[in-house]
């Protein structure tokens, strides 16, 4: 019997780093692992500004624990709990207001990728492949995926994927939004945990309250009518003018002391 961790967590200055550690059954989800989960990002330290998600062994994420789901022979009432417990998990990544960068690579399958899907950041490395198989496994996604997901890359292509189960790479995921970054070390690319590690300080160095409203407004916005989210966009620009670190940002700018955004530079 495995004892240790599901989950490992460290941190680096105001960055936390959180693990997946369930390599044996290429990291599937069971209930103890989602409610790891939801206890780590129910409990974020005060002084923790961004996250990496990520996982050991080769796969981030192979899906639900589908051993425990057909041992279990849960009734309907039963597994609707069970997506419950998945959608409260995962919308505390989402809407938590810490931006959240997940490191990708091999499998990231079924509910790897609803969990995925609730990063804010994506980075997979060149051998990650992404699945919906439920199609083939007669069932239906239960941890978000019909709102995360489907949001990603629309719909008909969500669909699609479960009808057929084929399997999305890297670079095809790069196109439909299921990555952000893809990085091929064979190419001379940045290992993607380095690449992760790096962005998630960027990260972290944007001013708090800004962070915040980019990781909580824009997706309630984008389900509002234009109407009611230009008017949200408004509140929350006027809520974002009160932090106490924007005039200084904004004088470093006015005093030319401020990057400039430039192509093929980091800001």
């Amino acid at each position: 019997m495995n004892t240790s961790p599901i989950l490992l967590t460290s941190e680096q200055d105001h960055v936390g780093i959180v693990t997946l550690n369930l390599a044996h059954k290429r990291n599937a989800l069971n209930e103890e692992a989602i409610a790891a989960i939801d206890h780590y990002f129910s409990h974020i330290p005060s002084h923790i500004r961004a996250i990496v998600l990520k996982a050991e062994g080769d796969h981030f994420c192979a899906g639900l624990d589908l051993k425990e789901h057909h041992d279990k022979e849960r009734s309907g009432v039963e597994f609707m709990r069970v997506c419950q417990s998945w959608h409260r998990a995962f919308d505390k990544i989402q809407h938590g207001g810490i931006p959240v960068v997940a490191c990708l690579q091999g499998a990231v399958v079924g509910g790897g990728l609803e969990l995925a899907s609730a990063a804010h950041v994506r980075v997979a490395d060149s051998g990650t492949f992404f699945a919906l198989p439920e199609g083939t496994r007669g069932i239906f996604t239960g941890g978000g995926a019909t709102v995360r997901t489907a949001r990603i890359i629309s719909a008909p292509r969500m669909v699609e994927m479960m009808l057929t189960g084929r399997v999305v790479q890297a670079q095809e995921g790069l196109q439909l939004g299921l990555a952000h970054y893809v990085c091929d070390t064979a190419k001379g690319d940045t290992p993607a945990p380095e690449l992760a590690l790096s962005l998630a300080h960027k990260i972290a160095s944007n001013a708090a309250l800004s962070n915040y409203a980019i990781v909580t407004a824009i997706s309630r916005i984008a389900d509002m009518s234009a109407t009611d989210g230009l008017y949200t966009e408004g509140l929350v620009m006027a809520m974002i003018q009160q932090g106490h670190d924007v005039q200084q940002r904004l004088g470093e700018f006015v005093q030319k002391k401020a990057h400039k955004v430039m192509p093929g530079q980091a800001s």
